[in-house]
């Protein structure tokens, strides 16, 4: 990319450019994040091993990612150049095929056994356990895991593991009703049965999203919406949408979230609300209130408006959408530590 291309898509990002030297940049680190970023596209080369039998990925998100990154300028057909290198297996087979996938690499190429596996990377939704096999362990210890948030629990390992933003698309609607006529609106995933929900039926502040809505009536929710509820551990595919229209998500949740999408560049604490549940609707009006003050919501909602641009998907990749962000958080990883090669009895 061009000096002036590049220019030219720091000017479509005013919003989020603006704040790039103060503390209330989106970004954990914004004077690093754009100079980095424009190395990765002059720079980063990624090898793709060929599957041994044709598949298919299970998902839609992991199949977009996987053409996506086919038809990349990142891809390089000289395994001698590459950063990191990509294992193609679909995550719906047996860990003994992919056991022998592995064996298969290690057997007919130099690269896995450089460094035990740590510079690479695959992608599998669910994520991948611990098994015995000397692989499968390499696998998941070593290289890096793409799943989709959130993680099943022993499954994500966070200082290499990432996750993929959810699957939405923006480019049904570029706008939304701007006037904030609801308070909370509680999203479809939080949990139906439950002590805080039934509090929350009961509250004329709380809007109850309880079944998924066609997407039209989903975006005029959102925009009337100050306030978007949702459970974490369940589905959080509309938090990308919430940011995009202004509806400051409150992200439910009684542990500590480490697969959080794009956790090694956005701060997530500026854009979303975190509230336990045990204390119940006082405790989230409590919180909320104590966190997004009529001043400091409207910029909380103009950064989510910003970050927003990152969690939409694109059947061609666009700079700066979700594509693109995946690949930047595997550019943070390319440096790996090169194990010094030993025998395995």
């Amino acid at each position: 990319m061009s000096a002036i291309i590049y220019f030219l898509c720091l000017s479509l990002l005013t919003p989020v450019s603006k704040s790039i030297n103060d503390s209330t940049s989106l970004y954990l680190s914004p004077t690093i994040f754009f100079p980095s970023y424009q190395n990765m596209i002059n720079s980063f080369k990624i090898y793709i091993y060929t599957p041994s039998k044709p598949f298919s990925f299970p998902s839609p998100i992991e199949a977009l990612f996987f053409t996506s990154l086919q038809a990349s300028p990142f891809v390089t057909q000289n395994p001698e150049e590459a950063h990191l290198f990509f294992v193609p297996f679909a995550s719906n087979i047996s860990t003994r095929s992919i056991a022998r996938f592995i064996r298969d690499l290690r057997m007919e190429f130099p690269y896995w056994n450089r460094t035990l596996g740590a510079d690479h990377f695959y992608v599998s939704c669910t994520g991948l356990g611990y098994e015995s096999d000397r692989n499968l362990v390499e696998l998941k210890k070593n290289s890096v895991q793409i799943s989709c948030s959130p993680v099943p629990e022993g499954k994500f390992v966070p200082h290499k593991d990432l996750t993929l933003p959810p699957l939405a698309s923006f480019t049904y609607a570029s706008h939304a009703p701007g006037n904030k006529t609801t308070r909370y609106l509680v999203m479809h995933s939080v949990a139906k049965d439950s002590k805080l929900v039934n509090e929350l039926r009961n509250d004329s502040d709380f809007l109850m999203e309880s079944e998924p809505s066609n997407e039209m009536t989903l975006v005029e929710r959102l925009g009337r919406s100050m306030f978007c509820l949702f459970e974490y551990g369940a589905d959080i595919s509309g938090i990308g949408k919430a940011l995009r229209f202004g509806c400051v998500p409150v992200m439910v949740t009684d542990r500590p979230m480490q697969d959080l999408p794009l956790m090694d560049v956005l701060n997530w604490q500026k854009i979303v609300v975190f509230v336990g549940s045990g204390g119940g609707v006082k405790e989230v009006k409590r919180v909320v209130d104590r966190a997004c003050r009529d001043d400091e919501c409207e910029g909380t909602r103009r950064l989510g408006t910003a970050a927003s641009q990152h969690f939409g998907w694109n059947e061609i990749p666009e700079p700066y959408d979700s594509f693109y962000m995946v690949i930047y958080q595997l550019w943070l990883r390319r440096h790996t530590i090169r194990y010094p090669r030993r025998e395995f009895v």
